[in-house]
Parts: C-alpha cells; sequence; structure tokens
C-alpha cells in the first residue's frame, strides 16, 4: 500500500486554507473493475454464442444415448436407419401417452430408460403393454423398474460388457451368433422364458412369454444399439431380429419434462429407489455434446483466470512517490490498532521496539534481544535488581486488559529505558 501527502510549501511561503489531505483506498472503484473484467466478458459471450450457434446449425435437434436420430457414437442412428431400410416404420415418443397409445399387437415398444420412470409411469406401461400381443423391449432395467414392468423376474448387478456366445436356442440368438452383451443380468420365475448370452450363470439377454403372441425382451445393456458397436460381431443381427420382428417400433425416450412423472398412483407403490433411478438417468438425458461443450468452456474459464492473473514472481522493491513522516506511520499504525482493539499486538510492537533498544545498552547481541533468558539477566545486573524483578513482566508480560493499561505500559517502558540509559 503506497500512501502520498500534499506537497510542503516552502518555509516562509504563505499559507492558504487547511486542506485535508486525500485519502487512499486499496479497493477498487466499480468503474476500474469494470474496465479489467470487460474484455474477459466479451470473450466469454462470444465463446458461448459462437458455441450455441455451432450447435444449432450442426445439430439436427437429437443427441444423446439410445436417440434412433444421433450420429453420436452412443446414440442409435445407424440401427434405425437399418430397420427402416428393411420396411420397418420408426417412430420416436418422449411422454407416457403417446407410448401406451401406440401399443399393439404389430408394434415392437422399445423402452430405452426404464429406470427413468417413475412408480406411476411403470405401472401404466405395464397396464397398456401386457394385453397387447406386441413386444415389448426393456433397455437395461434395473431393481427399482424389472419388477414391475416384468414381473416375477429380479435383476442382479451389473457387470461388464463384452463379447459372450448366444448360448440358447433362441433362433434371433443362434442367428446373430456371438454379440457385445453384459450389464445387468436376471432371475426369473416366469415359465418358457428363453435365457440368453449368460454371465456368471445368469442371462444377460432374456425374452419372457405374454398373452397370445406377445413378449417381453430384457437387454441387460444398450451397447448392442450403440452406433460404434453396431459393426462389430452379431450385434447388428441381433438388434434387427429384436427390434425388427413387427412392422411398427416406436422407440420410446422418457422425458423428466413428462407431465406424466409428476402423478401419484396413490397405492404407495413408489419407494425410494425411484428417486435413485431419477437422478442416475439423469445423465443418460444429457446431450453428450453439451457435456463435451461444458467441459471446454470450463478449461477456457482456468486458461483465461491464469492469463489475466498476476505474474508470479519475488517481490520487486519500489520507490515511494513521497517521503512519508515517521509520525505520520506511527499515528496510522496506532490508529488501525485502536480501530481493531488490538491491544496485544499494540503491547508487543511497544516492547520488541524496546528490548532492541535496550539490548546495545546491557551488552546483549541484537540477535539475543527477544529472548528473555538473555535480556532479563543483563538488565536487572545493569540496573542492580534481582532479575525476578518487575522487569521480566514489563518486558515479556501478558497483554494488557483495556486502553488505560495500554497507556500505564507505555509510561514504564519509557520509564525502565531511561533508568537503563542514566545507569
Amino acid at each position: 500500500m503506497t500512501e502520498t501527502s500534499m506537497p510542503v510549501p516552502a518555509p516562509g511561503a504563505p499559507r492558504g486554507p487547511e486542506t485535508p489531505s486525500p485519502t487512499t483506498s486499496v479497493s477498487r472503484a466499480p468503474q476500474q473493475i469494470w474496465r479489467r473484467v470487460r474484455g474477459l466478458l466479451l470473450a466469454a459471450l462470444l465463446l458461448v454464442a459462437a458455441g450455441i450457434t455451432f450447435a444449432a446449425l450442426t445439430s439436427d435437434g437429437a443427441h444423446g444415448r439410445l436417440d434412433p436420430r444421433s450420429p453420436d457414437p452412443t446414440g442409435s442412428r445407424a440401427v434405425a436407419e437399418l430397420l427402416k431400410n428393411r420396411g420397418v416404420t420408426v417412430d420416436v415418443v418422449t411422454t407416457l401417452d403417446e407410448a401406451t397409445a401406440a401399443a399393439g399387437p404389430d408394434t415392437t415398444l422399445l423402452v430405452a430408460g426404464p429406470n427413468v420412470l417413475t412408480a406411476y409411469q411403470r405401472h401404466v406401461l405395464r397396464a397398456a403393454t401386457g394385453d397387447s400381443s406386441g413386444r415389448t423391449v426393456l433397455v437395461a432395467p434395473g431393481r427399482s423398474s424389472v419388477g414391475t414392468l416384468a414381473p416375477g423376474t429380479h435383476a442382479d448387478s451389473a457387470g461388464p460388457v463384452t463379447s459372450r456366445p448366444a448360448d440358447c436356442d433362441l433362433p434371433a440368438a443362434r442367428s446373430a451368433g456371438t454379440a457385445d452383451t453384459g450389464g445387468f443380468r436376471y432371475r426369473t420365475d416366469t415359465h418358457d422364458a428363453v435365457a440368453c448370452y449368460p454371465a456368471d450363470g445368469l442371462p444377460t439377454f432374456l425374452v419372457l412369454p405374454e398373452h397370445g403372441t406377445g413378449d417381453t425382451v430384457l437387454l441387460g445393456s444398450p451397447d448392442l444399439l450403440h452406433n460404434d458397436r453396431l459393426d462389430q460381431q452379431g450385434n447388428a443381427s441381433l438388434a434387427l431380429q429384436t427390434l425388427g420382428s413387427r412392422p411398427h417400433l416406436v422407440w420410446y425416450l422418457p422425458s423428466l419434462s413428462d407431465p406424466s412423472a409428476m402423478e401419484n398412483p396413490g397405492d404407495g407403490s413408489g419407494s425410494g429407489d425411484d428417486g435413485a433411478a431419477v437422478g442416475s438417468g439423469f445423465l443418460d438425458l444429457v446431450p453428450s455434446g453439451w457435456l463435451w461443450g461444458t467441459l471446454q468452456l470450463a478449461l477456457a474459464a482456468v486458461l483465461a483466470a491464469i492469463w489475466r492473473a498476476r505474474r508470479l514472481g519475488p517481490l520487486v522493491t519500489e520507490r515511494l512517490p513521497v517521503a512519508v513522516r515517521a509520525s505520520e506511520s506511527t499515528e496510522g499504525r496506532a490508529r488501525l490498532y485502536r480501530k481493531t482493539n488490538a491491544r496485544d499486538r499494540a503491547a508487543e510492537t511497544l516492547r520488541s521496539a524496546t528490548r532492541d533498544r535496550l539490548a546495545p545498552l546491557v551488552g546483549v547481541p541484537i540477535r539475543d534481544a527477544q529472548s528473555p533468558e538473555f535480556l532479563i539477566p543483563a538488565v536487572s545486573a545493569c540496573l542492580g535488581i534481582p532479575s525476578d524483578s518487575d522487569a521480566a513482566a514489563l518486558l515479556f508480560g501478558p497483554a494488557p486488559a483495556d486502553d488505560a493499561a495500554l497507556v500505564l505500559l507505555t509510561d514504564q517502558l519509557d520509564a525502565l529505558e531511561r533508568e537503563v540509559r542514566t545507569s
């Protein structure tokens, strides 16, 4: 902090009216702060605008995991296009009403995020698909959802996704052969269920027969439907045969903004797992491009902060523009001590200065002036008093309790120094 003072007039010069010294503040004015940060704010605004513009120009509005319109590695546009080429119509829905209305004997309903559904939504969906005689494909249903959407079935902990043999008599699985499966493993009490692609003895691909010609297919992992895995192993064959058994495919992408998610069945069937399922599925609903964009913006902010930060290095001494009288510095420091009631700091400053002045008078090196074992015996010998006298408490005692005690300490230190000088 740099202090400035008014110019001192020459001796004999006429003096004008007393003018108070200007106050110097270490805090920056709002105008100064704005001038320093406006460039950085403008750059950040331009970066955000450019990112939004680029996303709007290059996006078809469909990015995310298992989205049949998404070309991202974890999207499913490739399998959707292959199904369309085989004559299967693919419709994307995002609400429960649209999904239940589309269920029918000629329809395959794929539920991309069953764990995101609330207890009420699962009950409604099960009621609509249980008697439809169509096919329902549940992608990676966990413990919180599989019991309702596939009664009599339980999900075990998820495992790694790797190439596994079919190891079952299902024609679609035997035709596809080895495929990338894994994730959740299932146990079922349903008779005539077809269990395929086992992992540690439990299937990761399960077909449950329903009423009439309908069935429910449980996929332990969505990986074989992703764009980046469709051309590996028998993934494409298994995906096309699973999703293309009916002429119409409804691809249900559950949305947290669905009004039906706010409804309550009123039967107490909800559980704490619902909140956990919604929380775990939220990131799946966030487009991957936005996650990467957020990471890039955070990196840009860190780099900008480093660029605008002060240069790191040793302190450099700087000559003051004016000479500041010692009395002014002393008075300013005293006012700061008084404002904060720092009597302990003030007393220690006075005692330390007195000890430094007494040390050469009594023959003690300056480096030992702050040590009572060296200074007190020398002062006592100089004054001819015992070492346990009041000099020890005066030079190394506790802090004063109030302002009056601090003033008294100052007077006593001055008296002790005068006595040493005259002895």
